[in-house]
């Protein structure tokens, strides 16, 4: 059939026959398709699904092949109904395209999943407010629990949720304003083991480069890095020090300022994994040597020349840690909340070695 300009008018028997009763889309096989194909009742056909007890073997089978034929999938939510539990656990962490929170990442969904839980993850974007959206999304939707890494410093619009049965385990950085199970590493202490191996090779110009001092991680670290001076008998200058967003452009300068001084440092401790990279670049394009220690390990630091010397953190173990906590939780076997501090490991390649070039 055509149209008056000459094109061919095809009918739309496709979406005419998806209206229709028994289309494949939106018409998912319920336990009564099951219960018919077999020709047994729904109780018989609720045991099999749910696994209990009371079925022949012949009729479990006549069962199990109909579900496999119609592509029958259980219906969980009556389920959460009747037991108050989604088996599902969610994971708000600060961004998910970090290196550093992928393996954190995945022992808490190795956790969950050995106690046959669902995990759901979402990234706060260190914004305090997209945080709190989407923590209170993920209990409207009622997981278990909750492993948080915090962007804010005020969680008290979660005690409604932890008073309502929310078992919740900040990891990396503690809760501000709550009492809450915590999981973190070592900043301050890996800090100070970073710059005080610095100052065992001869370095007394040692600057500091870290993300924003409002995160709990970053004021650790500075703290660390003012430690290790100060036992040390070394006056720290203010130019010797720039915190902020790890954002590349605002690294960079700093970096650049650092060693266009008069007194230029001779060696850079860096806060986290985002600002060795980029410190890394600046370091490639200057021909005196400068040391370098960064918290963090980095993929390919043991290729680079000289390979990169850092303060590691165990970021799986962060991350099995909590979720194991947070499971205890659920369990009823923890009593009140706690915190648990692991330890970083210095991982010495070359960078952090070079003496002096003055």
């Amino acid at each position: 059939m055509d149209d008056r300009t000459g094109h061919r008018i095809v009918p739309d028997v496709t979406r005419r026959a998806d209206r229709l009763p028994g289309n494949r889309y939106g018409n998912r096989p319920t336990m009564k398709d099951v219960a018919a194909r077999a020709g047994v009742g729904l109780k018989t056909v609720s045991r099999v699904v749910n696994g209990e007890p009371g079925v022949t073997p012949e009729t479990e089978r006549r069962v199990q092949e109909a579900i496999d034929a119609l592509g029958f999938r259980r219906n969980d939510s009556a389920r959460v109904l009747r037991k108050g539990r989604t088996a599902s656990i969610g994971l708000v962490l600060e961004d998910l395209a970090d290196p550093f929170y992928g393996p954190l990442s995945r022992a808490v969904e190795e956790v969950a999943r050995a106690h046959g839980a669902l995990l759901i993850n979402g990234s706060s974007a260190e914004d305090p407010e997209r945080e709190q959206e989407l923590v209170l999304a993920l209990c409207a939707r009622r997981v278990d629990g909750l492993v948080v890494i915090p962007a804010g410093d005020d969680h008290r619009y979660l005690e409604p949720e932890l008073k309502a049965g929310v078992a919740t385990v900040f990891v990396d950085r503690p809760a501000g304003q709550i009492d809450a199970d915590v999981v973190v590493s070592d900043n301050f202490g890996g800090a100070r083991d970073g710059v005080a191996h610095l100052i065992a090779h001869g370095h007394r110009r040692i600057g500091f480069i870290g993300d924003m001092p409002r995160i709990h991680t970053a004021a650790e670290r500075l703290r660390g890095y003012r430690a290790a001076m100060e036992d040390a008998g070394i006056p720290v200058e203010d130019a010797w020090m720039s915190l902020g967003v790890t954002d590349p452009e605002r690294v960079r300068r700093a970096a650049e300022e650092m060693l266009a001084d008069p007194h230029p440092v001779t060696a850079i401790f860096t806060g986290n994994n985002r600002v060795t990279v980029t410190v890394i670049r600046v370091l490639a394009g200057h021909t005196r040597g400068v040391a370098l220690v960064g918290f963090d390990d980095i993929e390919l630091a043991d290729l680079l020349q000289p390979g990169v010397t850092v303060v590691a953190q165990d970021a799986a173990a962060l991350g099995r840690t909590a979720a194991e906590r947070l499971f205890r939780q659920l369990d009823g076997t923890l009593l009140a909340p706690d915190r648990i501090e692991l330890p970083t490991r210095l991982v010495t390649r070359g960078s952090g070695e070079l003496p002096p070039s003055d």
